[in-house]
């Protein structure tokens, strides 16, 4: 029995044929395709944004347009200089401080140089040990402390997760300056300048190290949280401008001698470095919601 061809469907035909091929809206995958904007749209759409020109999200990480929410980082989390810069601030001062502490166990020229300078600096009056003060534990140990908890508040009003990292990191750093500053005292022995009684443990100057770390340390953790340039450069100016009178009164009245004074800066200064590196990890902001649209 031979099959009967089916008649064409007419316009009027409602009855199913074979599929038949069109040229609509189903070839508008393949490429080329005039009812698509897109080779790969069958809607008319424009093609996907290509990642590259995608605008970023949060702090510069690539997402959609607009930005998907994410984790903003907190003021502590600014890029770090790591690493040639980081080990330059670590090991520029390092070496420094182990030079000069070398020469002073030594004995060595450095030494005599220093000597001859104290003689024509030192010039005790009463302004000069006016600003020595300002190095006791008494004076800069309560700046710190109102600066450590300025930080606390503002880092736990703001969410941040690991808040009380970086007061204590401070904190930590103001510790360490009698840890290390006694023993070096005890160990190199050196004998005061002429002005004061004759005793020793000179070496380094307390006083300039905690001028350095209590100072230091607030702005630098303040600093973060100012949004003003002309406060944040009267900030690092009135800290700066206080170790530098620390240090002259100490040798302007001669308490110390200048190496005495360098070598505390060099110390304090990797005390600096190191709480900045821990400030930084931690104080990351919790995780926002997305706002509900509407």
């Amino acid at each position: 029995m031979r099959d009967t061809p089916r008649p064409r469907e007419t316009a009027g035909d409602t009855r199913s044929g074979p599929p038949q091929l069109r040229s609509g809206r189903a070839f508008a995958h393949t490429t080329g395709a005039s009812s698509s904007g897109s080779p790969h749209r069958s809607d008319g759409r424009p093609p996907q944004t290509p990642r590259g020109v995608r605008r970023s999200g949060p702090v510069g990480r690539p997402g959609t347009s607009p930005p998907v929410p994410g984790r903003p980082t907190s003021p502590f989390s600014l890029p770090l200089p790591f690493p040639l810069p980081l080990l330059l601030l670590l090991g520029l001062p390092a070496l420094l401080f182990a030079l000069i502490t070398w020469q002073v166990v030594a004995d060595g020229p450095l030494v005599r140089a220093d000597e001859r300078l104290s003689r024509a600096l030192a010039r005790p009056d009463g302004f000069s040990e006016l600003l020595a003060d300002l190095g006791n534990v008494q004076v800069a140990l309560p700046v710190l402390a109102a600066a450590l908890a300025c930080v606390a508040w503002r880092g736990r009003a703001a969410g941040a997760g690991r808040w009380w990292l970086p007061p204590l990191a401070g904190a930590a750093a103001m510790a360490l300056v009698p840890l290390l500053v006694v023993p070096l005292k005890e160990w190199t022995a050196r004998p005061g300048t002429p002005v004061v009684p004759p005793a020793v443990g000179y070496f380094p100057s307390g006083h300039t190290a905690t001028a350095v770390v209590a100072y230091g340390g607030a702005v630098l953790l303040l600093l973060p949280w100012l949004r003003s340039a002309a406060v944040r450069r009267t900030l690092v100016a009135a800290g700066a401008l206080l170790v530098l009178g620390v240090s002259f009164g100490l040798v302007r009245r001669g308490y110390h001698w200048p190496l005495d004074v360098v070598a505390s800066w060099c110390l304090g200064t990797v005390l600096l470095v190191c709480l900045r590196v821990a400030a930084g990890r931690g104080g990351r902001r919790r995780s926002r919601q997305p706002e509900s649209p509407g």
